[in-house]
């Protein structure tokens, strides 16, 4: 098992909860009102400006001693939602169905697991010199073939980016999980999921009579 340089984490730290705060801060803008592409600029930049600061006067070392550090993937899937964003591309969602339900799948499993109500050892596990690296390769190759079918090529390019800051830098942690899942991913995956349970739910508007057609 081999961890990341200190270093090398906090300055990781720095950058993900630069990216990760200002792609929930346009998120929440977004109920108010559609961003433009200066507002997304500018909140970019504030929130890298202020992570970017020295010490404990930047935001990201209190995020990082309540929650330590985002998961590599919560990063890169919301890098996508801030490109989208920039893009004018507001029906983009980059949390699909499948991808949601194993976030939130893998979360719970961990959660049994370390309550002790499944005492398997599975985060522990993400730390290990064979299984892990293994799991993380397979993942990558899943990933490369979604890219090359383009099937959500760009969820499955945010996956295999994680993979690589694992399998090459170790970051966040060196663990597997904590490269794949954090406590933000997972509530976004969850709420993802409960958003699109309600849209199935309701019911589907009927088209408007033309005139002279009696209502069935």
């Amino acid at each position: 098992m081999s961890l990341p340089d200190l270093a090398w984490q906090v300055l990781y730290g720095r950058f993900a909860w630069a990216i990760v705060a200002a792609a929930a801060a346009i998120g929440l803008w977004a109920w108010w009102q559609t961003p433009s592409r200066r507002t997304v600029g500018t909140i970019l930049l504030l929130c890298a400006g202020s992570m970017a600061l020295p010490g404990a006067a930047s935001p990201a070392h209190w995020l990082g001693l309540a929650f330590q550090w985002p998961s590599a993937l919560c990063v890169a899937l919301s890098a996508l939602t801030l490109g989208a964003r920039w893009r004018a591309q507001h029906t983009f969602t980059a949390m699909p169905t499948a991808l949601a339900a194993a976030c939130a799948g893998a979360g719970a499993l961990l959660y049994l697991d370390a309550c002790g109500w499944l005492a398997i050892g599975l985060y522990f596990a993400g730390f290990g010199p064979n299984a892990a690296p293994m799991a993380a390769v397979l993942l990558a190759a899943v990933c490369a073939v979604g890219i090359a079918r383009h099937t959500w090529r760009w969820r499955a390019a945010a996956v295999l980016a994680a993979l690589m800051f694992y399998m090459v830098f170790r970051l966040p942690t060196g663990n597997l999980w904590d490269t794949l899942l954090d406590p933000f991913l997972w509530g976004w995956s969850v709420l993802s999921l409960i958003a699109r349970w309600r849209a199935s739910r309701r019911p589907v508007p009927l088209p408007a009579l033309a005139a002279g057609h009696p209502a069935p």
